[in-house]
């Protein structure tokens, strides 16, 4: 530290780097005292005029309240500030941040102050004295909890050492790897490193091989680096599949003997052509002129799944299963979700049914939640479904249009009580053997997907109601529900001026039905426009997430009082724990801790939301791999967003998004005006504004940042 100073006393030195010097020098020992003498021997001032800059510094420091005096002529750092606990928010531009538990405002911390934090450490620091005109800083004098301390990235390996160079927006650091800690990778290959440690005056983290994921650029290799980049594991222990291994398929006739029996009921499934996990089937017979039964069977999971067993608990730290591109990591071992649990035709199959007694106008006259066993009759993709639907031929006809009926009716209920009526495509990779996207397609929502989804959302509402509302004068027994919040008022707001521009009004006051139809008119409205994608993309941000909880607060977007997850627990731990609950409480069980539950809930919303994440990665990738070969090509977009760093478009023909960086808009100096979203030129006043219709040329596609630069064309 002493050094410093000396290497530049002979010169002038300015006020600024002398004053980073003199804090730097507090900061190193922050609890002793110094006498101006030491000051300046140990900073080696020795000329006159360093020695008045520096006392000079050491008074406004005082005045800042940022050192205090001891006694006359004798300093040391003002640090008696308020030590709080909170977040740690690491950027690799250096502007780290600080949130505090009690939710109050970001705190700046220096890279100096950060002792190496990492993103996302629960930390304990002191606040600094504020100095004059400057923001409100911190120290970190204690890491009381690592967030992540595993990186994804590809490796450069020398001779004697090794670095992890990562695109982790974090971390400026690449990570250095000891040779011995190398477990054989070389240079090109995608790994996974733990920091072991990261040395006070070290530049660099030191960490170690935890896994070699393959070369980079393989498309397995890219599809396990989102997945370990997120924290999501890409095999499956094997432990856990010898478990699964072990469960015997066959069912015995003392479980029949328990369970109401469908064999003989018409009963099939309709699911997307590539799926193999089929949680859900339809059974449909007709019990009198207008009136029919309608099952809605779901595979009984938990049947084969113990509580606190070691299947069970790998499902439930995952939680859910991810869908990548071109790939399904399961929650549970594949001999369960693909093979025992799985509804597949002509087999034998345990499912946990609501069965519904239905008018062919979708009236519910009577439903029950029921143990049942089914054989299935044939397995319909949504397209074959589809095709029954439009031609009205096809096997059991009959009962495929009478659903379709039936689930016409339910849906136009369920909008005529203000449900809010997201129609969005999504955008899918035609994908070869080596796993290369070959083309796009746009995967729509038909009659015949339409028809499961209503069947789906009646029995989650039903065994929702079936728990939640209890007897006047009793308390409902916990169950986890899937909630949905009111829409943000103030993004409601900003939502409202800002589909004035294209002149459309919403509500943003009165009763939710009425802000809900508001919302739908809005959509009818602009359906067929060419502002219908932004117009929804600009709602949807307005809504809230839907999430899990034991608290009760009715599902805003659906508008049901009572919602709940149950028909698909091959892929999502909630479902299983309404299995267990339902069964429980229907044996005359009594309720479960509503902490326990909530926990649980708040990490499979947690883990929702990482795997919609990778997901949304693993596309982002294909999207950039799909546009590799398109460099200086022309096409036409439309902005689908604005920031200060730049604006993203979206490609007409492919929907891939790319963004055009801020220092291409060239022509003039541009704002972003965050309300209005777009960005507008001081001197020309000209304006880019999401929604609007833009031409560009692919200028840059890089894999490893999953980022395409456009250029605009003019």
């Amino acid at each position: 530290m002493g050094k410093k100073g000396g290497k530049k006393a002979g010169k002038r030195m300015k006020k600024k780097e002398l004053a980073e010097i003199v804090l730097n020098f507090f900061h190193a020992k922050p609890t002793e005292t110094f006498t101006l003498k030491y000051i300046f021997s140990e900073l080696r001032l020795t000329t006159h005029p360093l020695k008045m800059l520096c006392v000079d510094i050491l008074h406004e420091l005082l005045a800042d309240d940022y050192i205090v005096e001891v006694e006359k002529g004798k300093f040391r750092l003002h640090n008696q500030g308020k030590e709080l606990t909170g977040i740690f928010h690491r950027k690799s531009n250096g502007k780290n941040s600080f949130i505090p538990d009690d939710g109050g405002e970001p705190i700046f911390i220096a890279e100096r102050n950060s002792a190496h934090a990492m993103n996302n450490d629960k930390v304990r620091v002191v606040c600094l004295a504020k100095r004059k005109n400057k923001e409100k800083e911190a120290e970190v004098v204690e890491i009381l909890e690592r967030a992540n301390d595993t990186f994804v990235g590809t490796l450069e390996v020398s001779k004697s050492y090794a670095f992890l160079v990562t695109e982790n927006r974090t971390l400026a650091n690449d990570i250095f790897i000891p040779k011995d800690k190398l477990k054989g990778g070389k240079t090109g290959d995608k790994a996974i490193v733990k920091v072991v440690e990261w040395p006070d005056k070290a530049k660099n983290p030191i960490g170690q091989i935890i896994d070699i994921l393959g070369k980079a650029g393989d498309n397995t290799t890219e599809m396990h680096a989102i997945l370990a980049e997120f924290g999501l594991p890409y095999v499956y222990p094997k432990s856990v599949e010898k478990a699964a291994d072990k469960i015997p398929a066959e069912i015995s006739e003392e479980e029949i003997a328990r369970r109401e029996d469908f064999r003989k009921v018409t009963t099939f499934t309709i699911d997307p052509k590539d799926a193999k996990d089929f949680d859900d089937a339809l059974s449909i017979r007709k019990l009198k002129d207008g009136l029919w039964e309608v099952g809605v069977h779901i595979a009984d999971v938990t049947h084969y799944v113990k509580e606190g067993g070691i299947i069970d608990k790998e499902g439930e730290k995952r939680a859910t299963s991810v869908y990548l591109v071109d790939r399904t990591i399961p929650m549970l071992p594949e001999r369960l979700s693909n093979y025992i649990c799985s509804l597949r035709p002509n087999e034998e199959k345990l499912t946990f049914s609501v069965v519904f007694d239905i008018t062919e106008k979708g009236e519910v006259k009577q439903s029950r939640i029921v143990h049942t066993v089914i054989n299935s009759d044939r397995r319909f993709t949504y397209e074959e479904a589809q095709q029954i639907i439009e031609t009205k031929e096809g096997d059991y006809k009959e009962e495929i249009l009478m659903l379709d009926t039936m689930a016409k009716a339910i849906r136009e209920k369920r909008f005529a009580s203000g449900a809010i009526n997201f129609d969005r495509y999504e955008v899918r990779f035609e994908i070869d053997e080596k796993g290369k996207p070959i083309s796009v397609y746009f995967k729509e929502s038909k009659d015949a997907n339409k028809l499961i989804e209503e069947f789906m959302l009646l029995a989650n509402r039903t065994v929702a109601e079936k728990i939640g509302k209890a007897p006047k004068g009793k308390k409902a027994k916990v169950l986890p529900y899937r909630i949905h919040d009111l829409p943000d008022p103030e993004k409601l707001e900003n939502l409202s001026q800002f589909i004035a521009r294209f002149g459309y009004k919403i509500r943003t006051g009165g009763s939710k039905t009425e802000v809900s139809k508001s919302i739908n008119r809005l959509l009818d409205d602009v359906h067929g426009k060419k502002e219908e994608n932004l117009v929804e993309t600009v709602s949807i941000r307005a809504m809230q997430k839907a999430r899990y909880s034991v608290h009760n607060i009715g599902h805003y977007g659906l508008a049901f009082e009572y919602y709940t997850h149950f028909t698909s627990p091959i892929r999502r731990y909630p479902d299983m724990m309404v299995h267990r609950l339902v069964t429980k409480y229907a044996d005359g069980g009594r309720t479960v801790s509503e902490n326990k539950y909530e926990d649980i809930c708040d990490h499979c919303s947690n883990m929702e939301q990482i795997a919609a994440n990778a997901e949304r990665a693993s596309i982002k990738y294909k999207q950039v791999e799909f546009m590799m070969d398109k460099i200086g090509q022309v096409f036409d977009g439309v902005i689908s967003g604005v920031t200060e760093w730049g604006i993203y478009v979206e490609l007409n023909d492919n929907k891939c998004e790319g963004m055009v960086p801020m220092r291409d808009l060239d022509d003039d100096y541009y704002e972003f005006d965050e309300k209005n979203y777009c960005l507008r030129g001081r001197k020309t006043n000209h304006t880019y504004s999401l929604g609007d219709a833009i031409t560009v040329k692919v200028a840059r596609a890089n894999l490893e940042k999953k980022q395409l630069d456009f250029v605009l064309v003019d």
